[in-house]
């Protein structure tokens, strides 16, 4: 059983969140909720779904996850100016534990300058910086390359799930 990271803020894209996160929770992995702060309330952008995190990121620790995924939507903009963050997805790369984003989670991975010499896919308003991150863009439904899963849109769900719990089990 994996413990999986996913980090989060108000704004995200409802089913980015809640797909992969009822999708692991199935699996039998331990999903916890990272956010800004501990017992945060956050909201999807569409309002069908809210949560409540687990953990502050000043407190995780990446030593105690085996994998990090970031939901789409406004939130990575808000999670990536945050150093705990980017610290935290900057020690799960460096410990070569899965981190996967879809949609504008990339952001925080080029905030933690983890792409550069990957290969990924993001939200095309993104797509300029995953390239000036160093990353080779693909226009996929998700794109795996090495510790890193990324996918564009809501649309590639089922790919980005499918991949995540291959990585997992």
């Amino acid at each position: 059983m994996a413990k999986v990271a996913f980090l989060l803020a108000s704004g995200f894209e409802d089913s980015e969140m809640k797909n992969p996160y009822e999708a692991v929770k199935e699996a039998g992995h331990e999903a916890v909720i990272i956010g800004l702060e501990k017992g945060a309330q956050c909201d999807g952008k569409k309002g069908t779904v809210s949560y409540k995190t687990d953990l502050g990121a000043a407190e995780a620790k990446a030593d105690d996850f085996d994998a990090v995924v970031i939901p789409g939507g406004s939130a990575p903009e808000a999670l990536r100016v945050n150093d705990d963050i980017v610290r935290f997805v900057k020690e799960i790369n460096d410990q070569g534990k899965l981190i996967a984003g879809i949609c504008h989670g990339p952001q925080v991975m080029i905030s933690a300058d983890v792409l550069r010499g990957k290969a990924a896919t993001c939200y095309i308003g993104i797509r300029d910086d995953v390239k000036l991150a160093g990353a080779e863009y693909r226009d996929e439904e998700v794109v795996v390359s090495e510790n890193i899963i990324t996918s564009r849109t809501p649309d590639d769900e089922p790919a980005f799930i499918r991949e995540i719990l291959a990585k997992l089990n």
